[in-house]
């Protein structure tokens, strides 16, 4: 019996990939994600892997005739189009909370090195400029103990990095679509609302075109001198223009990033700030996060041609 076809949209880790080789015949990623790049075998494809800001737009969809199943690699889903998908009966399906620990962890660790100057402590050492031992030998900082941490999108990475915050002794408050009654953070009706209240307002929003640059000038501004950003979402929901302008100005502190609207490529404003902690869309990156993550495409899989039910199954 011939192995069922499945098309990648990029390329995949060793490990999934040898998995996937032993059930699946695998339709290598083409050189540009597109329909006209596609090859002449993805028409043979039932199942498609793919990442969120890769997506599989209508023209990709209408392209793979046999297709039946959309496996978004990540938790984001944002450039499927969902009522092509939902037209033809397509399952989408993302990684859940797979990588929710991992990239909850990450971003405690952008949000301490912005807030503590970690990466200026790091550069006074390396290039031989601590002198002394006065206590002005770098800038005073507000600290996290006592401060207001606002989440901006409560999901299951916006509540572990709640948790965590809390244990800084912070007052975590949080924005959404709306109130949660199982939690015991304040909710706050806007994100403006939530700016003006917060010292740090860490993204943790899912991307869509009502969150795209949601977090504007005016936020920025309401957030105030003292205030951090951190951003572990995507890219698209933080204004880069306004940022840099910001972040210059100092109408902010500092941020610390780890997604960017125009992915591998980070603007040079960006990249000139010293106030900025900036890492190449790692968060998700542990080897437990990746496991999980790999294991729920496989899961995925498995139950679409075994005609069982599938996990995280997106609504259309």
């Amino acid at each position: 019996m011939s192995k069922p076809s499945i098309i990648s949209a990029m390329p995949l880790h060793h490990a999934l990939r040898d998995r996937l080789a032993e059930h699946y015949t695998l339709i290598a990623p083409p050189p540009r994600w597109e329909a006209e790049a596609l090859p002449p075998e993805a028409r043979d494809a039932r199942a498609l892997i793919t990442l969120g800001r890769l997506g599989a737009s209508a023209a990709i969809q209408a392209s793979l005739p046999e297709l039946g199943l959309i496996c978004c690699y990540g938790t984001g889903f944002e450039a499927v189009d969902r009522a092509a998908a939902a037209a033809r009966g397509i399952q989408v399906t993302h990684a859940g909370h797979a990588n929710a620990v991992a990239v909850a962890e990450f971003t405690m660790a952008l949000l301490l090195a912005s807030a503590r100057l970690i990466l200026r402590a790091d550069k006074v050492v390396r290039e031989g400029s601590w002198a002394s031992l006065t206590v002005d030998r770098m800038p005073q900082v507000p600290g996290l103990a006592g401060r207001r941490i606002g989440i901006y999108g409560l999901g299951s990475i916006g509540m572990r990095v709640a948790s965590r915050a809390a244990a800084f002794d912070t007052e975590v408050g949080y924005h959404g679509r709306s109130a949660r009654t199982d939690v015991p953070y304040a909710y706050h009706g806007s994100l403006m609302d939530l700016a003006e209240w917060a010292d740090v307002l860490v993204v943790t929003v899912r991307a869509s075109a009502e969150t795209r640059h949601s977090v504007n000038a005016a936020v920025l501004r309401a957030l105030g001198s003292e205030g951090i950003v951190v951003n572990v979402a995507r890219g698209s929901v933080v204004d880069t223009e306004a940022l840099c302008e910001a972040l210059e100005a100092g109408v902010i502190a500092g941020a610390g990033l780890d997604v960017y609207e125009s992915e591998p490529d980070v603007p040079e404003r960006l990249r000139a700030a010293p106030n900025t902690v900036l890492t190449p869309h790692i968060a998700a990156l542990s080897r437990r996060a990746q496991k999980a993550q790999q294991q729920v495409v496989i899961d995925n899989l498995e139950a679409f041609f075994a005609g069982r039910p599938v996990r995280s199954l997106i609504p259309g």
